[in-house]
């Protein structure tokens, strides 16, 4: 069996993807390794708005892990806790980033079969954590109020393919508000507020340290034509015996296609993203200025209006009518009619 073996997935259970921050392959997984008793492993935000890496024994628990996180989680402990479970007996699933998958592997420095299982997500680079602390401070200082909540792609309202980052605020009469925003994602796909490591990552290949690569499947449709629904694709590597037992176990809740690979590739299956030639001058002006300055320079706090975002809302709706009108004249039975119908009457 050659490997990677590639799958294009979306979760069949529209609200599991809908959770999701691309096709709901994470949860599928984590299902089945947490039904059988084992240990998921994985990021979330904790209650200071920190990327954290903790540990899950319920799906309620795992359910903090799914969507993605644009900055580096902090792993503290995570490694020995990894060690301990696995030396009690138990089943790990570990989740994140391929360095991160392959700096648990040589901590542990032993193989434990099947009873560990690694999935490593594709990765763009992450930013310091320091980057989304100071955006944070700066939005609740223009916000006058406490942030709760960070959903760093929020495909609900705008879409999958469209990157705007919703934050839920707490004022102090205990009204929560949400403010919809591009700051931080265009200072994160700026390159600018990347670590320095992630310019030489090693691992922007189709080889990887984890039993399977999960991730965006940017570019589907060319891979499978009309499978994007704008709602989350998974790509899907299968790169060991193990995880594709795993894949095996799981794929009835799943619709997928099997891809070739260079049908499938993406920048970040290729080569690192390059340093900016301004990078430096990023690190400096953060630095040494107000985050204001940052919003404003990198972020283009200055060109973003709250009428623009709402229009961007409102175009993804009309997207998704429009999509449920050609898949009626086609004679398709739409299997986000019902749920789109529940978005809909909210908006």
């Amino acid at each position: 069996m050659d490997f990677p073996i590639v799958y294009a997935v979306k979760h069949k259970n529209f609200d599991v993807r809908m959770a999701s921050r691309s096709g709901g392959i994470f949860t599928a997984v984590t299902d089945e390794v947490l039904r059988k008793g084992g240990i998921v492993y994985g990021c979330a935000m904790n209650w200071a708005m920190e990327a954290v890496h903790i540990r899950a024994q319920t799906r309620k628990e795992r359910d903090r892990m799914r969507g993605s996180k644009y900055v580096q989680s902090n792993m503290a402990d995570t490694f020995q806790g990894v060690l301990e479970d696995l030396n009690a007996g138990r089943r790990v699933l570990f989740s994140g980033t391929s360095c991160q998958v392959a700096g648990l592997k040589a901590f542990l420095s032993k193989d434990y079969g099947d009873r560990l299982f690694c999935l490593d997500i594709l990765c763009h680079g992450v930013p310091s954590p320091l980057v989304l602390k100071k955006y944070l401070e700066w939005q609740e200082e223009q916000n006058k109020a406490k942030c709760i909540e960070v959903d760093f792609r929020n495909k609900k309202d705008f879409g999958w393919a469209v990157h705007v980052e919703s934050l839920k605020f707490e004022e102090p009469d205990g009204e929560v508000k949400t403010i919809n925003s591009k700051v931080f994602a265009n200072i994160f796909c700026s390159d600018k507020a990347l670590r320095g490591s992630c310019y030489v990552c090693p691992y922007k290949d189709i080889a990887h340290p984890g039993d399977m690569t999960i991730g965006d499947f940017w570019g589907v449709n060319r891979a499978v034509p009309d499978f994007d629904d704008d709602c989350g694709s998974s790509l899907v590597l299968i790169n060991t015996k193990n995880a594709q037992k795993l894949f095996d176990a799981v794929k009835k809740k799943l619709d997928y296609h099997p891809c070739r690979i260079e049908d499938s590739m993406q920048t970040s299956l290729k080569k690192p993203f390059p340093r900016p030639r301004k990078w430096e001058q990023f690190w400096d002006d953060f630095y040494g200025q107000p985050f204001d300055y940052i919003a404003k320079k990198y972020g283009h706090y200055s060109e973003e209006s709250s009428e623009r975002i709402s229009d961007m809302a409102k175009e993804h709706l009309e997207r998704m009518e429009e999509r449920q009108k050609n898949m009626e004249k086609k004679g398709v039975i739409s299997k986000l009619s019902d749920s789109w119908k529940k978005i809909t009457e909210k908006s």
